[in-house]
């Protein structure tokens, strides 16, 4: 009997399995993550991350067991869900012919957003965009396009937020603009975000998961967590290789 999804949970995996063709980039991975936490998701390269975060944004379907984000299953609610989340991922997901403006106003008005103008501006003020409103975003560096990035996912205000390697790429200055974000919109959102910096990863979790070769190595609350023995779990892990 398929269990039911509880109010009080942003993400709920049910051994979940993810497979490309004999290979199991997940394999019944289970966790459960409360409303307004922090997730941090470390693992090797080939891990099985990417994929988790694929199947909890809808953007791939499993290949057996269930996945809920914030109540809704991610295959039969799909469409509901996507309103509620938001994604930053390596791919920025804009159109580098449309100008940091005209990319953001696109994105607003598909989420039906009733005042898409002014959302539009203060976003790109909180990510120091603003002065670059009307430049194309293919004169952009790497940091500027993540910053816009950032502010495509926030756009909608989504409930979830999932971030692939936020960091990767940014220049100091970025990162702080990044971080100073996140501290501001912490307590209205839940986040998932995947990272390879176990310090940076660790300081903003509430929770913390390694995935190697596709299973659950660690699951824990970061107020549980030896960091030491937590660093020696992770390079152990690590040097098992990928799946």
């Amino acid at each position: 009997m398929e269990e039911t999804p509880r109010n009080d949970l942003a993400v709920q995996v049910r051994g979940l399995t993810r497979a490309f063709g004999v290979r199991k980039a997940l394999n019944d991975v289970s966790f459960e993550l409360p409303k307004g936490a922090f997730l941090s998701i470390f693992g090797p390269n080939g891990a099985g991350k990417t994929t988790l975060v694929k199947v909890l944004t809808t953007l791939l379907n499993p290949s057996k067991g269930t996945a809920s984000v914030l109540g809704c299953d991610v295959v039969s609610e799909a469409v509901e869900l996507r309103h509620r989340i938001g994604l930053i991922s390596h791919n920025p997901l804009l159109y580098p012919d449309l100008t940091a403006e005209e990319n953001l106003l696109f994105f607003a008005e598909m989420y039906g957003l009733d005042d898409p103008k002014t959302r539009v501006r203060e976003l790109l003020s909180d990510v120091e965009l603003d002065h670059r409103r009307l430049d194309v975003v293919s004169t952009f560096s790497r940091g500027m396009l993540q910053r816009l990035s950032i502010a495509r996912a926030l756009l909608h205000k989504p409930d979830v937020l999932f971030l692939d390697e936020p960091y990767s790429g940014l220049d100091p200055h970025a990162v702080d603009i990044l971080d100073g974000l996140i501290a501001q919109i912490r307590g209205d959102h839940t986040f998932v975000m995947i990272s390879h910096d176990l310090d940076k990863g660790l300081e903003l979790c509430s929770h913390a998961l390694i995935l190697a070769n596709g299973k659950v190595v660690l699951f824990e609350n970061r107020e549980d967590i030896d960091v030491e023995q937590f660093r020696q779990t992770y390079r152990a892990t690590v040097g098992t290789g990928v799946a």
